[in-house]
């Protein structure tokens, strides 16, 4: 049994900074289940938006957000996290983040779309990475932090564990820390922490194209949707509209939105420019409107795939701003100078997640949630562009403020059991993980992308309840090993998603139906 302060599960942006915050008051412990650069952070090109120069304002970016979030975001949560940005900018520069800069010293702003403003701040086209690279080297030298790297949290600890019967509804349910799996070994240890942070990521490896990382695959969210923890909004999935066509490779390689920003050109296969038709803003019209647009124009034409046209910027630029990704396609054989990048919509980024309050505080006491697995109410049905980072840290930074009183109040429950695996055994049958993953992943894809419908969403439920059925027969059998842990969180997001897609009665943002007309 180990005791830490503060458990913080996940090592992306907003995991690594609470972590960084926390450390000088407690002992810290923190999980990953790969290594600490393989987050969906690292994976993040574009950049991070924040009001940093004159001619922009809190009210635009405010107003960008809400038009974006199509008239469901939590105006407070969009107010707050836009006005508390500039400092947590500053917050990452203190801890060594690099961002391009012209010249004259001012910052290299890129403008995305639905911004009516340049305020994009980023490192080339690799933004995320570098602000990775900044954190894991400040948290990898703390004193007071503790990195377990390749251990998967399976379950949240609750007072489930000590015998109780706990309904979702129950406000007195209280986290205890998590039972953690070793990987390397297979063994389980019981962590108990005053205070939890689930900082997981997202959900992208449940559908069958995505840019996030293989590891994406909803685990936080499951682990409090199964601690009876209120989830909320899980229909609104976003996907990123240029993503690499490379059938031979997955995850899907990402083609920033800020490329579209320097005026690259989204056409048709015989090079026909078709956005306007679907948005007097062209390529810059928000991620939403731009994924359905190609999905239809892809589905009409009976194409695998539509072009980005980036020939017609300057070849410095290119190489200068987007080094990655004039890379990547020189090495699948595609100058882009000279010809046009091949792009499709993938699942990208989930605006639902597990419902959290304007502290990070979840509806479970002493758990907290931020970044990409938390549901705040800044991105409403839809996300504008670079949002997500800058809303991982504000509310990472919401949750030192309250963890830093509930560890101080709270004291450790010592009474919690050791995993009980008595009566599994080694499960022979990989085959049936395996299998049962790419059936998940087809259903999603096919019945609950870009354009849904009643009919799909309910084929998608029966069979998602076979896959369920199936999965966790095998789960009580088996001894514990991450494949099926990833397989059943994976589960339970699906169900998460369709459920919520089902109740929703109109096409809003990012949940698209056939069945029902525009909000």
């Amino acid at each position: 049994m180990k005791k830490t302060d503060f458990l913080v599960i996940g090592s992306g942006l907003a995991g690594l900074s609470f972590a960084l915050k926390v450390a000088d008051y407690g002992k810290v412990c923190i999980v990953t289940k790969t290594n600490l650069e393989e987050t969906n952070t690292s994976y993040a090109q574009g950049g991070i938006a924040a009001v940093t120069y004159e001619k922009d304002s809190y009210e635009k970016h405010i107003k960008d957000t809400l038009i974006a979030g199509d008239g469901i975001c939590d105006e407070e949560v969009v107010k707050m996290v836009v006005s508390e940005a500039p400092e947590q900018i500053k917050e990452l520069l203190k801890w060594g983040a690099k961002f391009d800069k012209k010249s004259d010293g001012a910052f290299d702003l890129a403008k995305e779309g639905g911004h009516s403003e340049h305020r994009i701040l980023h490192h080339k086209d690799n933004t995320g990475f570098e602000i990775q690279r900044a954190l894991n080297e400040k948290v990898k030298y703390h004193k007071n932090i503790e990195i377990l790297e390749n251990h998967f949290a399976i379950d949240l600890i609750t007072q489930h564990h000590l015998g109780s019967k706990i309904k979702r509804n129950n406000k007195n349910i209280e986290c205890y820390g998590s039972y953690i799996l070793n990987i390397s070994n297979n063994k389980i240890k019981t962590v108990l922490a005053k205070t939890t942070l689930i900082a997981t990521g997202g959900i992208g490896n449940i559908y069958a194209t995505t840019t996030n990382p293989i590891i994406s695959t909803g685990d936080g969210i499951a682990m409090v949707y199964r601690a009876k923890g209120l989830i909320e909004n899980m229909e609104f999935v976003q996907f990123h509209p240029t993503s690499l066509y490379n059938s031979n490779e997955r995850p899907s390689f990402l083609i920033t939105e800020a490329m579209r920003g320097s005026g690259a050109i989204l056409k048709t296969k015989k090079g026909n420019v078709f956005m306007k038709k679907y948005d007097k803003r062209g390529s810059l019209a928000p991620r939403d409107i731009v994924a359905r647009a190609i999905d239809n124009e892809m589905k009409k034409l009976g194409d695998s795939f539509v072009y980005l046209d980036a020939r017609h910027i300057d070849l410095k630029e290119l190489k200068s701003h987007f080094p990655n990704i004039y890379k990547k396609c020189m090495e699948i054989g595609i100058d882009i100078k000279k010809e046009m990048i091949p792009v499709i919509p993938a699942a990208h980024y989930l605006c639902g997640g597990i419902k959290v309050d304007k502290s990070a505080k979840t509806s479970i006491k002493y758990l907290y949630a931020a970044g990409e697995t938390a549901h705040t109410g800044l991105h409403g049905a839809n996300r504008l562009a670079s949002n997500s980072l800058i809303e991982a840290i504000v509310y990472a930074d919401k949750a030192v403020k309250s963890a830093l009183k509930d560890f101080m109040e709270n004291d450790f429950n010592t009474k919690i059991p050791k995993w009980n695996d008595k009566s599994t055994s080694n499960n022979e049958e990989m085959i049936l993980i395996t299998q049962n993953f790419k059936e998940l992943q087809q259903i999603m894809s096919n019945y609950v992308g870009i354009v849904r419908s009643d009919l799909r969403l309910k084929r998608a439920l029966v069979r998602l309840e076979i896959i369920y059925k199936e999965t966790e027969n095998l789960f009580k059998k088996s001894k514990i090993h991450k494949r099926i842990c990833q397989l059943r969180n994976a589960i339970n997001v699906s169900y998460l998603i369709i459920k919520m897609a089902g109740m929703r009665k109109e096409s809003i943002g990012l949940h698209y139906t056939i069945n029902h007309k525009k909000k």
